[in-house]
This record gives structure tokens, sequence and C-alpha cells, in this order.
């Protein structure tokens, strides 16, 4: 019952057009509306709220959430973390992913990336370069830079996507405690990214990502 009042209540924001932050109608006008028990109202909203759809508001109503894709980071970065701890390459796996997204797409990005763009990713990189000498490069530079490395292919899915990977792989390696990247390699690495696009070479900038990941997988794997 309450998988199909989920589904009734989804069709009924995509009927109406609502967006991220629009009210929905009312706990009791959703029960009169869908014709179903006020108990299956609140679970169907529960579960929505879990996927991000809805946001319940205590004292002001149910909205339509952010539509992000945080439940899904979670989920896989839950499952990495379980899976790396009984012995299975999870977090392997992962990153594996994430390194066929980004070479597969940064040589597009070099053919044609903004100078606006490239302004962005030197200023990044060259606050890599401070806080590597600081002992550590931020993950906050880090997750900027790859979100900014593919803005110009003008994609949101694709960003999130890519982002959630970046977040999903950060997560989990925090969760393990494995936080042994050298900071002034991750700063070399991105900087090398940089050089590429600037010179406007697509084969080398396919070659930086994947020294980038390079380091990455050495940790993971302890060669």
């Amino acid at each position: 019952m309450a998988e199909d009042v989920q589904a009734r209540i989804k069709q009924l924001i995509l009927r109406r057009r609502l967006t991220p932050g629009d009210p929905l109608p009312t706990e009791t006008e959703l029960v009169a509306m869908l014709d179903v028990s006020r108990n299956s109202v609140r679970e169907a909203l529960k579960a929505l709220q879990a996927m991000r759809i809805v946001e319940i508001r205590h004292g002001f109503g149910t909205y339509v959430g952010a539509l992000t894709l945080e439940p899904f980071v979670e989920g896989v970065a839950f499952r990495a973390a379980v899976r790396h701890l009984q012995g299975e390459p999870s977090l392997y796996e992962l990153m594996e992913v994430r390194e066929a997204l980004e070479a597969g797409l940064i040589g597009t990005v070099a053919r044609d990336l903004p100078a606006a763009d490239l302004t962005v990713l030197k200023g990044l990189v060259q606050r890599m370069a401070e806080e590597a000498r600081g002992g550590q490069v931020q993950s906050a530079t880090d997750r900027a830079f790859h979100l900014a490395l593919y803005r110009s292919l003008g994609n949101h899915l694709l960003s999130e996507v890519l982002d959630a990977f970046w977040a999903a792989l950060r997560r989990v390696r925090e969760d393990l405690a494995d936080d042994r990247q050298d900071p002034q390699v991750t700063y070399r690495r991105h900087q090398e990214i940089v050089d590429a696009l600037e010179a406007g070479d697509g084969h080398r900038a396919v070659a930086a990502m994947h020294r980038h990941f390079d380091g990455i997988r050495r940790r993971l794997t302890g060669k």
C-alpha cells in the first residue's frame, strides 16, 4: 500500500509540474485526494523524504525535496565500506568507475574549454599548491576542481553523477580512515591536468587524468 501511495504522490508532483521547494497538499488533503488512511500517507511521505523527493518541515508542511543524489551516495559508500571490510575490492571498483567517467570525458573538455573555466581551474590549482605547503590539500578544493572541470559540457545530470562518485569515494575513504595522500603529489597531478587543458591536448589530458588516479590506485592496492 505504501509503495502505491508513494507512486501516486510522485505522479501528483509530475502532474502539477511542481519543482523543489514547492508545497504539497497537506496530509489531510492527501488522505482525501488519494482515498487512503492517514498512516499510509505518513509512511509514504517518510519514504519519499528518505529519497529526498519530499521534505517534511514540521509545523510548516510538506514540500518537494531537493531531488539530489545524496541517497545514492550514501548507499554506494556504505556498500563499498561493508564489502571492503569483507575483503572484497569494492573501494577499488568504485575508484575504477569514477576514473572511467572522468578519463572518458576529459579529452572532450580539452578540445573546447572556455577561457573562464580554465581561469577557475588555474585558481583552484594555485589554492592546492598553497594548501599542500600547509600539509594537506582540502577536500573542498579537490571537489571544486572536479566540478569545474566538466562544467563546460553543460550537462547537469552528468555533473551530479560525477560529483556523486567523488563524494561516495571520499566518504568511504574517510569511514575507513584512508587518507594517506601526499599533498604535493595531489597538487602536481592536478597541475598536470590543467597544463594539458591549457595546451588543448586531449591525449595528454587523458594521460594526466589516469596518472591522477594511479596515486589513488596505489594507495588502495598497496603497490
